[in-house]
């Protein structure tokens, strides 16, 4: 999607900005301790990257649930709450979207050397005395992540547009309802 697929889409918006994993702030901040600071803000960067480029996939996935849209689903949606419409798309696209992004978000993180920084990260913390052992499918966590970002700009987008319906003018709104 436009918001999020382009470069720092994620990695300059603090509220998607993909970070190290809860699991490995120990790790983080440990290897900060001695040094490694630079190499894990490439890493994280190198997450964001990821994401970005994987979020484009979203556009089709979307285009086909609108089209696969239910009477019952289009109401529901009018009369629902401030988010009732990402929260269709998010019951209704997030097994395809992960399965569109996975790829994508492989293929850049090799190129970007996300696995390659991450399990060397890793083993460089493994040798500091008192760590403990730190093991995650980052190509899992980049993507639900990627997804959780992806829905919460969708949220905020709609917000806007149920608010004021001036915002329904907005790149997002042509983007996800204007090319049926």
């Amino acid at each position: 999607m436009k918001l999020t697929g382009r470069p720092d889409g994620y990695f300059a918006n603090p509220d998607i900005k993909i970070l190290m994993p809860s699991n490995l702030r120990t790790l983080e901040k440990g290897l900060r301790m001695v040094g490694y600071g630079p190499k894990i803000d490439g890493f994280v960067l190198s997450m964001n990257r990821a994401a970005e480029a994987a979020a484009p996939a979203a556009r089709k996935i979307f285009m086909d649930a609108i089209v696969a849209m239910a009477f019952d689903d289009a109401r529901r949606i009018l009369s629902g709450g401030d988010t009732a419409a990402t929260n269709y798309f998010k019951d209704k696209t997030t097994p395809q979207l992960t399965v569109a992004f996975r790829p994508v978000v492989e293929k850049t993180m090799a190129k970007n050397g996300v696995t390659q920084q991450y399990n060397a990260l890793v083993s460089q913390y493994k040798e500091l005395p008192f760590a403990k052992n730190q093991d995650l499918d980052i190509a899992h966590y980049v993507v639900a992540k990627a997804l959780d970002g992806l829905f919460f700009e969708l949220g905020q987008e709609e917000r806007k547009i149920r608010q004021n319906p001036a915002a329904q003018t907005t790149n997002l709104l042509k983007e996800v309802f204007g090319h049926r």
